[in-house]
């Protein structure tokens, strides 16, 4: 034999070995553990988290966190570690059918196994400890400017309140300092409410499809009261009632919500909507003016009384078209006072009417009356409607009106922001040069001045009766990059 061949028969040895040695391991390697963090969790929060949740407690059952699933609810524990046949989760979502999740597709036959065993192999928890690097202490550092999601004046004037990277910044209604930086831990602020008397700032908003939370911060010392996880996803559209003792918001799963302030307790939780709900409102209807507006029209027939109780009442509308009426006091279903004609991103009452402003994917701006004076047809009018307005270019994202109602402000995904009569519809002045989408514009409480910001992350000031420009900021410091870095 050469030496080539004896090299070559060499190398084959060797490679032949090697491969032998790697299959013997492959065959005595234990298999890898099911991760509860990679692969456990995130089933529970696809399919199951929506019912049980620390507001909604399906079964008593929280599901949200690893301790929680493991105290389980009025069945038991959620889980015995090393047992799956003396599981709750088990008889839940297992059988034919199943009983869980309650009306929806069941689990897959792969995540049913892969739940049994995960608690065969031991149930452990191996969600990663991550110490946050953000604290008040330590607040985000930007390198360039944040998308702002919404900005709200204290009744006062005084203070302009803007939606930051998990925090709110308090600037000097003019743009000319900051005042103080409130960080909390929901990473998107959605909106921002100041309660009638100004004591009381409520920032609602979330991590999507983790949790959706409340804050409500002390404004005279600039601290946080509390905060309380509502909901498996996002808030929106907070606003307080007359009296700043509670505070309705909607959420990404389609319920509105009243709570109590400044505990967080839920004292009535809405399900009419069948998809997100953006923007609420509180509303007292005037029932001496609605009984003179119905004396007007003879015969009106309807199912329900024309002249409403003079209670309290929430507006809330969103993704699905609707504009819905509400009692404050028990949630009980009063109207849907429009057509389905467009999603709705904003919405606000108009001070001293019977009237609500909305507007949407479609751009056109819509004045109804909150209160119907005609009986519902069959045809399905919008009988309600005052008027439409001027179709913007684009997605309307913030409608808002100045303090006695006379005026207000669209804006949205065009370049500009629109200011307009009420009652004519005439249009007062139109600020243009917008850079970028805006997702939120306000009046001053004095009606003498409009903030508006958005997806540029700058904070623009403008005169409310001409439109023209008075100040342009970023509300967050920007870090400046070092010489030479990457």
């Amino acid at each position: 034999m050469s030496r080539n061949n004896n090299f070559i028969t060499g190398i084959a040895a060797v490679i032949t070995a090697t491969f032998a040695f790697a299959l013997s391991e492959a065959q005595t390697a234990p298999p890898a553990q099911v991760s509860f963090y990679k692969q456990i969790k995130p089933i529970l929060q696809k399919r199951c988290q929506g019912c049980h949740q620390p507001v909604a407690q399906g079964g008593k059952m929280i599901l949200t966190t690893y301790e929680a699933f493991r105290a389980g609810g009025s069945s038991g524990p959620g889980f015995v570690p090393g047992k799956p046949d003396q599981s709750a989760i088990m008889r839940f979502i297992t059988g034919n059918p199943p009983p869980m999740p309650k009306n929806q597709k069941p689990l897959e036959t792969a995540e049913v196994e892969l739940v049994r065993k995960w608690i065969e192999e031991g149930a452990k928890n191996d969600t990663p400890i991550i110490k946050d690097p953000i604290d008040p202490d330590h607040p985000p550092i930007y390198k360039f400017a944040p998308v702002i999601p919404a900005i709200a004046y204290s009744p006062d004037g005084k203070t302009l309140a803007v939606a930051g990277y998990r925090e709110v910044l308090l600037h000097k209604s003019d743009g000319s300092g900051l005042i103080a930086r409130l960080v909390g831990r929901s990473v998107r602020i959605e909106s921002l409410a100041y309660s009638p008397d100004g004591n009381i700032l409520a920032a609602v908003g979330g991590n999507p499809s983790q949790f959706g939370e409340v804050q409500f911060w002390n404004t005279k010392i600039n601290k946080l009261i509390g905060s309380t996880e509502m909901s498996y996803d996002v808030l929106y559209g907070a606003s307080f009632d007359p009296e700043g003792k509670r505070l309705a918001m909607g959420s990404a799963d389609n319920s509105v919500r009243i709570i109590s302030v400044p505990d967080a307790k839920v004292l009535v939780k809405m399900d009419n909507h069948s998809d997100w709900i953006f923007a609420t409102a509180w509303t007292t209807p005037d029932v001496e003016f609605i009984k003179k507006e119905v004396a007007k029209i003879p015969g009106a027939v309807t199912n329900r009384p024309l002249v409403p109780e003079a209670t309290e009442h929430i507006l809330s509308t969103g993704r699905d078209r609707a504009i819905k009426l509400t009692v404050a006091k028990n949630g009980s279903f009063v109207d849907d006072i429009n057509t389905f004609t467009s999603p709705y991103r904003a919405l606000v009452v108009r001070p001293g009417q019977n009237q609500v402003l909305v507007g949407g994917d479609d751009g056109i701006p819509r004045l109804y009356r909150i209160f119907r004076i005609t009986a519902r047809t069959m045809n399905q009018e919008d009988q309600s409607l005052l008027r439409a307005y001027d179709k913007m270019a684009g997605q309307i994202n913030a409608v808002a009106f100045n303090k006695d109602g006379s005026r207000f402000a669209v804006a949205g995904e065009g370049s500009e922001i629109r200011i307009y009569n009420t009652d004519d519809g005439k249009r007062l002045a139109t600020i243009s040069g917008i850079q970028g989408v805006t997702f939120t514009s306000v009046f001053r409480p004095d009606g003498k001045q409009i903030a508006a910001a958005g997806l540029d992350g700058h904070v623009r000031l403008f005169n409310a009766e001409t439109g023209a420009p008075e100040a342009d900021f970023v509300p967050v410091p920007v870090a400046k990059s070092v010489a030479g870095a990457k």
